[in-house]
């Protein structure tokens, strides 16, 4: 069990260590998932390694910079208010150990035996162990102490996606053969001449735009793990938004209809903390300074979000309320959910550095282990093309998705399109990675969250 006084030098030292870990995590992101972007451009011959990285790293570079923020906040609301920001400031050093030590140990496990799992998966998977644990810890069930309608929506996210990938993939190749006949596009390599024309270019473009995705997508994650970590380091300047932190405290019009959803549908008592915060947030109430300071008023903003979410979300809510609950979030929200400059930039560096390297393993793998041939031109393209699409797609509408499997899956879409089959063998091992991914980092999460705890 741990405990660390607030700015102690014990907990400053933690918490650097954890900012480390997330930079590390991201770096091992960008070389663990980078290679399903320039697996095919490096195994057509399109271009060599070295430069198909730097290209893949531009690109994940610019993803992570024109990206938003939705899917960074999709993933860190999965976890507990109290978690997010506990209500006495002390740093969550056991939430950013679990977090980033879980995820951080089944990534490089799964890179070593050359299998493309998701870091997605693993963080996702992190993140709800963490859930559970904090309901463990509190005594709290696991049916009210952990929101498992966002957990559900961003699993059904995860598990839809691979399945769109690889009908998708395969649907396109099977296009592609019927419209464009030259047989550049359905020959696998020979020995070291890339292949003709546009054909190489089309590739080229293909891995620029999955590479362009996965930085967008994914970069938004760690922008999320960066800013708990910056607001446990540093929560006296990024608890709250400094360009929206005049929004606090609430109008009182605005407190009171807060209350009156949460009180009209709070039968079972599950929000009593959220009417509390409401309560602390609103104009006039005479608090000093040094009580209510930004790491309590955050906390107090995402209880309040947690319950307009419940109210939102809750089945016997009338219409009418639930669009009053939605409005008045949406407008609570930019107050907790933003991230600097410089985080997003760091972000772009550790994923676009991270890509540099360590991509081998898993090109080989998808160049010659998943189809029973080699893979061909079109194949590759038909799986970047639709993945770069689908990953892109979910970046700007809030879904966190797998990279690794969507691409992974494209390209066993395009095999069966194809007519080459597949490899049974190797499937299976990638199949029983995804499987275990999400049990494996929920079980280590939630038991390093548990023993690390105060």
């Amino acid at each position: 069990m741990l405990y660390f006084t607030p700015e102690s030098p014990s907990s400053i030292i933690a918490l650097l260590v954890c900012g480390l870990l997330v930079c590390v995590f991201e770096f091992v992101n960008g070389f663990h998932d980078t290679a399903n972007a320039v697996a095919t451009v490096i195994y057509t011959r399109s271009l060599r390694a070295g430069p198909a990285v730097v290209l893949s790293s531009v690109m994940n570079f610019l993803g992570v910079l024109t990206g938003g923020l939705s899917v960074a906040y999709a993933m860190v609301e999965m976890l507990p208010p109290d978690v997010l920001s506990p209500p006495d400031g002390t740093p969550a050093v056991p939430m950013l150990f679990s977090l980033f030590g879980t995820a951080l140990v089944w990534n490089l496990l799964t890179w070593r035996a050359g299998i493309p799992n998701s870091s997605s998966h693993c963080v996702i998977g992190a993140i709800v162990g963490v859930a559970i644990g904090d309901s463990l810890v509190h005594g709290r069930s696991l049916s009210n102490g952990v929101d498992w309608h966002q957990i559900t929506k961003v699993l059904e996210a995860l598990a839809i996606s691979p399945v769109l990938g690889l009908v998708g993939a395969a649907l396109f190749y099977l296009a592609m053969r019927r419209v464009v006949k030259d047989p550049a596009l359905y020959q696998p390599p020979q020995g070291d001449a890339p292949p003709r024309g546009w054909v190489r270019w089309l590739l080229v473009g293909s891995c620029s735009g999955v590479s362009f995705s996965h930085g967008n997508n994914d970069g938004q994650k760690s922008i999320g793990l960066i800013m708990l970590t910056v607001v446990g380091l540093m929560p006296a300047l990024y608890a709250l938004n400094p360009h929206e932190a005049h929004r606090l405290p609430l109008p009182i019009e605005q407190v009171t209809q807060i209350e009156t959803l949460l009180e009209q549908y709070d039968h079972d008592g599950l929000r009593t903390e959220a009417l509390a915060s409401a309560s602390r947030l609103k104009t006039g109430r005479n608090i000093p300074a040094s009580v209510r300071n930004s790491v309590a008023q955050r906390a107090d903003v995402f209880e309040v979000l947690a319950g307009l979410k419940y109210v939102e979300h809750l089945s016997s809510t009338p219409a009418a309320d639930r669009i009053q609950a939605k409005n008045l979030r949406k407008h609570v929200q930019p107050v907790v959910e933003f991230a600097p400059w410089w985080v997003r930039l760091l972000s772009a560096l550790c994923l676009s550095l991270g890509t540099m390297i360590g991509y081998k393993r898993i090109v080989r793998t998808l160049g010659e282990k998943i189809g029973r041939t080699h893979l061909t031109p079109a194949q590759g393209a038909s799986a970047e093309l639709v993945g770069a699409g689908l990953i892109l797609t979910a970046g700007y509408t809030g879904l966190p998705v797998s990279t690794t499997h969507i691409i992974t899956a494209g390209i066993a879409g395009s095999m069966v399109g194809a007519g080459s089959g597949v490899q049974g063998g190797m499937v299976r091992r990638i199949a029983l990675a995804w499987i275990a991914t999400l049990p494996v980092t929920i079980l280590m999460a939630a038991g390093l969250f548990y023993m690390l705890s105060p």
